[in-house]
């Protein structure tokens, strides 16, 4: 039996990372991102030549109507969800310290990272759930990929912090709600991870990784964090609902 994973924004960064290395272990792709078709044709052809089954769904996951569509195409087309990785986020356009953040950023990062996270969990856990009716010994699973600014602060970037707590809530509250389908819900907490969205602060952080910020002292790849997704995905840890894996090489170890 295929087993389909629906990755939100795989087509680069993390996404991507977590897509070769699913697409490696034999996984069906079902990749979704809101750049046009044609501006992701490399990449789609790079992971169909491992995978046996890899398909586009563009969309925009802070949106309830592209939302419903994206499932329902992947269903349409690949007849099932067995995997949902919540990867997608975006960070303010502009940073700005606390005291000055508006609103029109706030609602902006909290749309995709939270609201679009928490109802896109809801759509594909119904699923899941009769997937699981119809065969109760298939392996199904949500992993939302978090950040470590879930419990780290950044006064420059309030309302991505804020999305990032609040997507570990939902990680622990469906994780409590689907327990008795047996549909096991994790959470990854990513650190400093080398993508183009932490591309235009390079230096700073080139600069504290040499100060010891970290306990392994380089920057983490999107592979680090698509290792661990594989492993959840294959089921190796189904008595672990709930749990939150940091990837932060680290980082986040208290140290005198």
């Amino acid at each position: 039996m295929k087993k389909v994973a629906l990755i939100t924004g795989g087509s680069r960064g993390i996404g991507l990372g977590i897509a070769r290395e699913l697409v490696l272990k034999g996984f069906c792709l079902a990749i979704n991102g809101i750049r046009e078709p044609a501006q992701v044709e490399e990449v789609l052809a790079e992971l169909g030549r491992h995978g046996p089954e890899v398909n586009y769904y563009p969309g925009h996951i802070g949106h309830a109507e592209d939302r419903q569509q994206i499932v329902d195409r992947v269903l349409e087309e690949m007849g099932r969800i067995d995997i949902l990785v919540n990867n997608a986020g975006i960070a303010p356009k502009e940073r700005k310290d606390i005291l000055e953040t508006t609103e029109e950023s706030f609602d902006h990062v909290i749309g995709v990272n939270l609201r679009g996270t928490f109802f896109l969990t809801q759509l594909v856990a119904n699923q899941m759930v009769r997937q699981k009716n119809e065969n109760a010994g298939i392996f199904t699973c949500i992993i939302n990929v978090s950040s470590i600014s879930a419990t780290i602060v950044s006064v420059n970037r309030g309302e991505y912090c804020i999305s990032k707590a609040g997507t570990a809530m939902v990680t622990a509250l469906f994780a409590a709600r689907l327990g008795e389908f047996d549909i096991p819900v994790y959470e990854i907490r990513p650190g400093i991870i080398r993508t183009d969205m932490t591309a235009g602060v390079k230096e700073k952080y080139d600069k504290l990784l040499e100060n010891d910020l970290c306990v392994q002292a380089r920057w983490g790849e999107p592979d680090d964090v698509g290792k661990v997704v594989a492993s959840l995905a294959e089921g190796n840890f189904p008595y672990s609902t709930g749990q939150v894996i940091m990837v932060d090489g680290g980082l986040s170890l208290p140290r005198l």
